[in-house]
């Protein structure tokens, strides 16, 4: 055990790389995409340590080049999930026998590692893995690692947070793990996100149960590979690749469910509530549900914007990973006077976007990520061929012969609450409605009740009072809001990332608050002078 009152120091952003030609860590990254593309892995399931092979097996491809396969990964079956929540209790005693800082630095060890040696291993699994381009990756394996050193600065700042103290007895906060196990989801989209959600409630001491996206097996494999090598406690998390189907009928119903830590579809989250729902009375304490989800986010472009910066908002925002991010800017309003300055460079801009796999480092789109996903965004591309409410300025194009690619497409709406202003595509799909200038208040208004969802919005304008009217009228419409900025890259630390209304419970990863709900308090008194007499002194005569 530790002896001393330990400090931890406030975490700096990871600088982030740009691989230009020449540099050190574009040819690195090179050399590992070559190398990781030459072998096809064997993915285990791994519970309390133990490599499971059960068999029953599905192949993980590159999304921009589907016939290669990287790996072939083994997904665990209802009886191999019971297993894993038996192993993690057995070893969750063990573990909260660790003091707080063994399980913090070890956490720092590992974004330490991933800041060093791992970097051009797990960026280079990422771009074939999820189909990203190098900058996209490397801004998300650069956010992980801001995670793994942030989160342990937020549970010390938590720790620091105790009772008042009285006369005649000490008060203090007991910060414990929840009852039971975790059960971390994450999406395809993330590597960051991967990497944090089953990590961040073992900070508290609690024990995870880890179901990687199905469709993202291949980065999340080196993320468990990472924790590994880095310390994480043996069965602290346990990596359990699996069908939806069995988590829910299994995980989800176990009566020592203690919380769950989900980033996914709106539609999923419902069913984990509605499950848990359903079976309240069988669990041993309430589950925390923690969970953000998807958006419609908006980007509102005032007259008195400036042109270049809200071209620029608009590409990045739409159409980087794909569009392929809950925070990804899928609709625009902007004001007629703008519109006609900024027309005709928006669309020169988007037809120079090249397309293609994330290792030609040209490309500034990539794949979708499999084929699930590529036929419900051409659902949408077609739908919005046959309706005449909407106007195609540029896209429409797709092809699944080599990869799941579809070009950037551009929409003009005259319907302000048409579909595809109010659903999630998750695609590069952006819809511009257009409005009179002296309507800009009432379309604030439009914009906030349009969408269910309330993640990631932004407002672009050069005068002060419409910038003050669009975070007045737009508070409750995005838990990210952004001025003269695109609707994506928020950084840890700096802008916590969460929504609400259908886009989640708000908790903000890798913030305070999300660190808070993996904990279960205990307040403990301790009395020096015990009373020694029931009689109070109303009780006493004359």
């Amino acid at each position: 055990m530790y002896s001393g009152i330990l400090k931890l120091a406030q975490p700096k952003n990871e600088a982030e790389l740009d691989y230009e030609p020449g540099s050190r860590e574009r040819e690195e990254v090179q050399n590992k995409i070559e190398e990781l593309m030459a072998e096809v892995r064997e993915i285990p399931v791994i519970i309390g340590g133990e490599e499971i092979y059960t068999g029953n097996t599905v192949d993980v491809v590159m999304p921009h080049d589907h016939k290669h396969v990287l790996a072939k990964a083994h997904l665990a079956d209802a009886a191999t999930l019971r297993q894993a929540v038996k192993t993690a209790l057995s070893v969750k005693e063990s573990y909260n026998e660790l003091d707080w800082l063994s399980r913090a630095t070890t956490m720092l060890k590992a974004a330490d590692m991933l800041s060093g040696s791992w970097r051009s291993t797990l960026v280079a699994a990422t771009m074939i893995g999820i189909s990203k381009t190098v900058h996209q990756a490397e801004i998300d394996v650069a956010e992980l690692i801001d995670m793994y050193r942030f989160n342990p600065y937020y549970l010390y700042q938590i720790l620091q947070q105790q009772s008042v103290d009285a006369e005649g007895m000490t008060n203090w906060l007991d910060y414990r793990p929840l009852d039971g196990f975790v059960l971390a989801i994450n999406p395809f989209n993330f590597t960051s996100i991967a990497g944090n959600l089953p990590t961040a409630p073992t900070l508290t001491g609690n024990v995870v149960l880890w179901k990687p996206a199905t469709s993202a097996l291949y980065n999340a494999y080196f993320i468990m590979r990472l924790l590994q090598e880095a310390g994480f406690y043996t069965g602290s998390v346990n990596f359990i690749p699996s069908h939806g189907k069995d988590v829910s009928e299994v995980l989800l119903t176990d009566p020592n469910l203690g919380g769950v830590h989900f980033t996914g579809s709106t539609g999923t989250m419902n069913t984990i509530f509605k499950t848990v729902g359903e079976n309240i009375s069988r669990y041993r304490q309430y589950p925390r549900l923690v969970g953000e989800t998807g958006g419609k986010n908006f980007l509102v472009a005032h007259g008195s914007a400036d042109a270049d910066e809200a071209i620029t908002a608009m590409i990045r925002g739409a159409y980087e990973y794909q569009g392929q991010k809950c925070s990804a800017t899928s609709r625009a309003y902007i004001s007629r006077e703008l519109w006609a300055r900024i027309e005709n460079k928006l669309l020169d801009e988007i037809k120079s976007i090249k397309v293609g796999s994330p290792t030609d480092f040209d490309n500034f789109m990539c794949s979708i990520i499999d084929e699930q996903q590529f036929k419900k965004v051409i659902s949408y591309i077609e739908e919005i061929k046959k309706d005449s409410k909407y106007e195609i300025l540029i896209g429409g194009t797709y092809d699944d012969s080599v990869g799941y690619y579809v070009e950037p497409m551009l929409v003009i709406t005259t319907e302000p609450k048409a579909k595809i202003m109010e659903e999630e595509i998750f695609g590069p799909i952006l819809t511009v409605y257009l409005y009179d200038d002296d309507r800009y208040e009432e379309t604030l208004r439009l914009c906030d009740q349009t969408s269910p969802y309330g993640l990631t919005g932004s407002v672009f304008a050069h005068d002060r009072e419409a910038i003050a009217k669009a975070e007045k009228i737009l508070r409750f419409a995005a838990g990210n809001f952004y001025v003269n900025d695109k609707t994506t890259g928020s950084m840890i630390g700096q802008q916590p990332f969460g929504g609400s209304r259908k886009s989640g419970t708000n908790d903000k990863t890798a913030y305070i608050p999300n660190i808070m709900r993996w904990t279960s308090i205990r307040a403990v008194k301790e009395t020096y002078n015990p009373p020694r007499n029931y009689r109070r002194p109303y009780m006493e005569m004359k």
